[in-house]
């Protein structure tokens, strides 16, 4: 990878570039770097993925690594290396646990500075792969000797990994961003996509937009849209992102188990947020844990109010524009 010398140049490090809220902070920050005259480019340590496609499509260089979580391999480590001294970059940004402790090492041995980037808020064991947490205490332990700075999406995130060790001089708290120019309240947009899931524009509709995860706690929101179905029996239930289909036999077991199978609408993976933003009366997230969700920045950019569990910066996001 060449990175161009007459330009201030960026390299990310990335876990992976599969969807995701950090990956796509990244393919917002690094579209927005190539706008404003920076070079950039990502190197993966996983292997392909939706946002690779997105970065490719606007012009940044994509390098996968193909290495595995489980066993990092170490000629693939001294490729990034290689990669890292063949684009000559001015400063590394890194994503994500994995990639902060693989790629800031690299980083340093190439003597380049390195910033990393927290994106994760819970530590709790109970809702942790026991990996994820040994990387992240290892992370701690070099936290004063690898970056320049730790930059966190949250003030919550900050706090609780300085509590778990991260060195306190090197934190930084930067906010996630959001394009007005992409999310905006849009009319036409909400008509079109409720007719297509064929409704009109009376029906209550409440959205839960993330993928299936535990942590995302999408039990809560079934068994809150039964109670609000007592109430209101024509209120339509949107949910979108990976794995949220009825071929997930655990979720679609949920939903029929509360006899609200006609209420559910499961959308899966989706491309137009804006559309199914503006859709909703109501975007709700039940997550169990979070650090700054772009879901709620970009309810709120069209004008759609939340309604959110306390965790992470998400009551401070909401202020009093939600619940």
């Amino acid at each position: 990878m060449a990175l161009k010398s007459n330009q201030i140049r960026v390299l990310h490090v990335i876990t992976g570039l599969n969807v995701g809220g950090a990956e796509m902070m990244l393919y917002n920050l690094a579209s927005e770097q190539q706008k404003n005259g920076l070079n950039t480019g990502v190197v993966s340590l996983g292997e392909g993925g939706e946002i690779k496609e997105k970065l490719e499509k606007i012009g940044v260089p994509v390098v996968d690594l193909g290495m595995s979580r489980f066993f990092p391999n170490p000629v693939k480590f001294w490729r990034l290396i290689r990669i890292i001294k063949q684009a000559r970059p001015d400063v590394i940004q890194t994503w994500m646990y994995h990639a902060n402790l693989i790629g800031g090492l690299a980083g340093k041995l190439a003597g380049v500075s390195v910033v990393w980037g927290i994106h994760h808020t819970s530590l709790d064991p109970k809702t942790n792969k026991r990996l994820t947490l040994v990387i992240a205490r290892v992370g701690a332990f070099f936290s004063a000797l690898i970056p320049r700075k730790i930059v966190y999406c949250s003030r919550e995130a900050r706090r609780v990994h300085e509590e778990f060790g991260y060195y306190q001089e090197q934190g930084e708290v930067i906010n996630n961003g959001f394009a007005l120019s992409e999310f905006y309240p849009d009319l036409s947009a909400r008509d079109k996509l409720r007719r297509e899931l064929g409704m009109t524009d009376d029906v209550p509709v409440i959205g839960l937009v993330g993928r299936w995860h535990p942590l995302k706690d999408h039990a809560s929101f079934v068994v809150a849209a039964k109670f609000l179905t007592e109430k209101i029996p024509s209120a339509q239930f949107v949910l979108c992102g990976s794995d949220i289909t009825w071929e997930n036999a655990e979720l679609a077991a949920m939903i029929q188990g509360v006899g609200l199978r006609n209420n559910f609408h499961l959308l899966g993976p989706r491309n137009d947020m804006r559309a199914i933003m503006n859709a909703l009366d109501v975007c709700s997230l039940t997550s169990k844990a979070e650090a700054f969700p772009l879901v709620l920045g970009e309810a709120m950019a069209c004008g759609v109010p939340c309604a959110v569990t306390d965790v992470g910066d998400c009551a401070q996001i909401v202020g009093d524009t939600g619940r």
